[in-house]
């Protein structure tokens, strides 16, 4: 008999429940989808489960029988940990771990612990730590035991696992401890954001689903040496660089954190003042992987945490990202979303297009005003040019009669030279 050797690496069961209004097909789908997040955790999957059922069970999530196979199945395959693919009550995690005798645990940890895996900056790990304990805390009852272990294995790893060993009053201090840091954080980012709007530079986010390609983006069109990885949320702080559009005008262009389905509610609360930047921000260009088997769906859960963080209303555009090694031609897609945008930013392609429709969507934003600016105030018209775009100019004897086309920020910073003969367009 041949012995296989087995990998370090966890073996993992995934768990899906086929309920109304749900499909077999979006279940299915979603499974995929867990199991590429299981895969950046640095685990294997070995086996998947999906049960039909009117609703999930409110004791078990799968129906108590289920969940006996679900055992002799775990036994069979060797599986450490068994993953659910929707949020697990602490009773149900409790009940379920019972009967399997292994870890269950449920996407919302899985996601947890990819950003554990990734937070870098002080704010991001603050951030993390804050959302594991908030995930944790309901489920510290008959729990401490295994917890204490810290085997390292999915849903135990992260900043603050050792917080989890001491009693609920200790891990509440330390939530409010955190709280307090993120607030004065948060602080900090909205003075930059303040002294950035005073210069009257309008801003751009890339916002998109997981390993769209944002971070490429924002390398191909502002040569930002930003780190890439092919990898899910590899991106967790947001990075802001200047972009230089058609025509000469400046924007401040940020990447941001990737968004998921059922993207964790714990992680949006302690990622609020990170994705502040997508709701102040002027233009939203949202990036799809036009290579996805499913990018409409992809952009759909994007659109909800839009909804889900108050950034719904901003104005926005698409930029299909990958479309040289997309299966449908990506003119597709772009028909089907006028102002859109194929491109490929691995290779620089079509982000010449992306630039222009960027620039054209800022203009559209913007409204014509007439300005008289004397002759001596250089700066005011190198400023016009620069923030803005000039439509016309000409002579009227002591001053120069500006038209130009500008944003609501530069306007009131040039409200003094606002022309009183002509009235805005």
């Amino acid at each position: 008999m041949t012995l296989i050797e087995r990998s370090f690496r966890e073996r993992i069961v995934l768990v899906g429940v086929v309920s109304w209004p749900r499909t077999l097909a979006e279940v299915e789908a979603s499974l995929d989808e867990l199991g590429l997040l299981v895969d950046t955790a640095g685990a294997d999957e070995a086996a998947r489960v999906v049960q039909v059922r009117d609703a999930p069970d409110p004791a078990t999530y799968l129906g108590r029988g289920k969940a006996r196979e679900l055992h002799e199945l775990c036994e069979r395959v060797d599986a450490d940990t068994v993953v659910f693919d929707d949020e697990l009550s602490p009773a149900q995690q409790r009940n379920l771990e019972k009967l399997l005798g292994r870890t269950a645990i449920d996407r919302t940890a899985v996601i947890l612990d990819i950003f554990a895996q990734n937070a870098r900056s002080e704010e991001g790990r603050a951030q993390v730590e804050l959302a594991l304990l908030r995930y944790r805390l309901p489920r510290l009852r008959g729990r401490g035991s295994s917890l204490s272990q810290q085997a390292g294995g999915i849903g135990t790893r992260g900043p603050g696992e050792t917080q989890l060993e001491v009693d609920r009053r200790r891990i509440m201090r330390r939530i409010t401890r955190l709280e307090v840091e993120l607030a004065q954080l948060e602080s900090t980012r909205r003075t930059q954001r303040r002294a950035r709007r005073r210069g009257s530079l309008r801003g751009v986010a890339l916002v998109g689903y997981t390993n769209a390609g944002k971070s490429t983006l924002l390398n191909a069109l502002t040569d930002a040496d930003v780190l890439v990885e092919n990898r899910l949320f590899a991106t967790l702080d947001p990075r802001t660089r200047k972009l230089e559009l058609p025509g000469g005008q400046v924007v401040l262009c940020s990447d941001t954190v990737g968004f998921v389905r059922k993207l964790p509610h714990q992680l949006v609360e302690s990622f609020h003042s990170t994705l502040e930047v997508v709701g102040d921000t002027d233009l939203l260009v949202h990036v799809v992987d036009a290579s996805a088997p499913d990018p409409e769906a992809q952009m759909d859960a994007v659109r909800t945490v839009l909804a889900e963080i108050g950034a719904a209303e901003v104005p926005e555009i698409y930029a299909f990202n990958k479309s040289d090694r997309a299966p449908v031609p990506a003119a597709r897609l772009v028909a089907s979303h006028p102002g859109s945008v194929a491109c490929a930013a691995r290779t620089g392609e079509g982000t010449g297009e992306l630039l222009a429709a960027v620039a054209e969507a800022l203009r559209a934003s913007d409204r014509t005003v007439d300005l008289e600016v004397p002759y001596d105030r250089g700066d005011v018209l190198a400023a016009l040019h620069r923030l803005g775009e000039v439509l016309e100019q000409r002579d009227a004897g002591d001053v120069l009669e500006i038209r130009a086309r500008l944003g609501d920020e530069v306007r009131r910073r040039f409200a003094e030279f606002a022309a009183t003969s002509r009235p805005e367009t």
